[in-house]
């Protein structure tokens, strides 16, 4: 639980500097470009402990299929709540599939 509780704190962190300024499109680029980058070393003071730790239990893969459920879930949650965009069929269909990926990759074959 330590590697999904970090790497979505990672996710949080990295989602805000990726997307958080697309409610502030007036301020200056260069402006948004150096907060990013500062919120984006927070994101890296948690995902690189979650790999590290995650790869005792998990393979590569595995993380990687993690990191990208959790990416999803935070952003759409972002996108509804922060920026205030909805939250459309197809995008939860897309979801489904994602989570169906997941059992994919986890079954044991």
């Amino acid at each position: 639980m330590t590697t999904v509780l970090l790497l979505t704190l990672s996710n949080i962190f990295m989602t805000f500097a990726w997307y958080g300024h697309l409610k502030y499109r007036q301020a200056p680029l260069f402006k948004v470009i150096v907060i990013s980058w500062l919120i984006a070393f927070a994101e890296y003071c948690f995902q690189v402990p979650a790999n590290r730790i995650g790869s005792y239990e998990f393979t590569t893969a595995q993380l990687k299929t993690i990191q990208e459920v959790i990416t999803l879930t935070v952003f759409s949650a972002f996108s509804v709540l922060y920026l205030r965009e909805p939250l459309k069929w197809n995008y939860l269909v897309g979801f489904v599939m994602m989570v169906a990926a997941v059992a994919v990759i986890f079954k044991r074959w």
